[in-house]
């Protein structure tokens, strides 16, 4: 008896057992059924909603390149030998004009270039001499700050055509609700689905414009940097021609 009563105890406990490996399997596999079911939902979400997800997209592209290629060209503007000024002086105080010359063509900056203009005008008026130097400082200035306004545009841009997304979608939403209400009733999964199609673009149009916004600040930024190193070595040229005078 005892032993059938064992028996009955290893078989009663063996089958209780049983349920759990079930369940915690069963849940395993839920849990992935869910993780690859969101996975999916957000490709449907952007294949769902091209038409405003492309044109981001193009901007995106758009601006990532402006804000690359104006980087390096406003980082090279930037880097001026610590010593350019001191032996630009020494030369044009020396009367050596053409290794002035040559000194300023070098260095291959705006800072240069705008000199290069100044030497040339020696011999004229210093208000003259001023004066062309502040144009070709212009020209520079203009040259640097290209495409700058693209990547102003897109950064308010792209919000934009973002929410004109959400307003799209949410109108198909409540379009959806209209025709449903009249055949069989609305249902919450498919009116849930509606807004978080209409809210991927919002999402995605913000990130745009606000990878754009910083970018553009930041160029901006290193522009003045330059301008200001320009503006200083104009004064400095402009103070070495009027040392004989004074």
């Amino acid at each position: 008896m005892f032993g059938n009563l064992f028996n009955l105890q290893i078989i009663q406990g063996g089958s209780t057992s049983l349920p759990s490996d079930s369940v915690s399997t069963a849940g395993l596999e839920e849990t992935l059924a869910d993780t690859a079911s969101s996975d999916l939902l957000i490709i449907d979400l952007i294949i769902d909603s091209w038409p405003i997800m492309l044109p981001l997209f193009v901007l995106s592209i758009i601006a990532v390149y402006i804000w690359a290629e104006r980087y390096s060209a406003i980082q090279k503007a930037s880097k001026i030998d610590s010593s350019f000024m001191a032996s630009l002086k020494n030369s044009v105080s020396q009367g050596k004009l053409d290794e002035a010359k040559q000194l300023c063509e070098s260095s291959n900056t705006p800072v240069g270039r705008m000199l290069h203009k100044g030497i040339s005008r020696l011999g004229r008026p210093l208000r003259d001499i001023s004066t062309s130097i502040e144009n070709v400082s212009n020209l520079e200035i203009s040259n640097m700050e290209k495409n700058l306004s693209i990547l102003a545009t897109i950064s308010g841009a792209a919000p934009m055509i973002g929410f004109l997304g959400t307003v799209l979608g949410m109108m198909n939403t409540f379009h959806k609700m209209s025709a449903g209400s009249e055949e069989s009733g609305v249902q919450i999964g498919d009116l849930s689905e509606g807004i978080m199609y209409a809210m991927a673009t919002t999402v995605a149009g913000l990130v745009v414009g606000i990878i754009a916004y910083l970018g553009y600040n930041l160029l901006v930024s290193k522009v003045d940097k330059v301008v200001h190193k320009m503006e200083d070595a104009s004064l400095n040229f402009m103070d070495l021609l009027n040392e004989p005078a004074a």
